[in-house]
């Protein structure tokens, strides 16, 4: 599947929630979604799920989408099990399957053969799915994004186009400052 594609799809039924994203899978949503409630990790590689699981926390009453990808969510695996132990209703993580690190040159992931869904089981995440076609992801997404969580959702995508990217406009001071004043005024 086509990453962007994917994100397209999930932007159709995005409306109040957080939607946490970092490196490729952050700089993707950037660049089709300018909304208030988008938050990026800055310089976290790997702390996605940390973040998004945070926010879940802090924020129970609203929905927090975390778009993670398989090189980050490798440098953090023992998030699955806090998330796994604390339960949150309202997170839904999904990673971006490539089997590289993409926005550090496309090395290849340690070990391509790493099944991501049966680690979440393994960490007790009440709801885990592989998707690998994108009629698949376009079925289930309203499913995902209404159920009780936590969800962990592994998405077989292509590797993103190789190239630098500026990242200065995610990572800007405006967007930081645009989510805390919507999560104060309850948007």
């Amino acid at each position: 599947m086509n990453r962007l594609a994917v994100l397209e799809i999930l932007k159709r039924h995005i409306t109040n929630e957080i939607v946490v994203g970092t490196y490729s899978s952050g700089f993707d949503w950037a660049s089709i979604s300018e909304r208030p409630l988008d938050y990026y990790a800055v310089g976290a590689m790997g702390l996605g799920s940390s973040h998004g699981l945070g926010l879940a926390l802090a924020r129970p009453e609203r929905k927090i989408v975390v778009l993670d990808g398989d090189g980050g969510l490798l440098m953090n695996l023992g998030t699955l099990v806090t998330i796994g132990k604390v339960a949150p209703k309202n997170l839904l993580h999904f990673v971006f399957q490539n089997n590289v690190y993409e926005a550090n040159g496309g090395h290849p992931i340690p070990n391509r053969e790493v099944d991501f869904p049966a680690i979440a089981r393994g960490a007790n995440i009440r709801n885990v799915a592989r998707v690998s076609d994108i009629a698949d992801f376009e079925k289930n997404i309203a499913s995902w994004m209404t159920i009780d969580g936590p969800t962990f959702v592994c998405l077989d995508v292509e590797q993103g186009p190789p190239g630098r990217k500026d990242w200065t406009d995610m990572y800007k001071p405006a967007r930081r400052a645009a989510l805390r004043e919507a999560l104060a005024s309850g948007a």
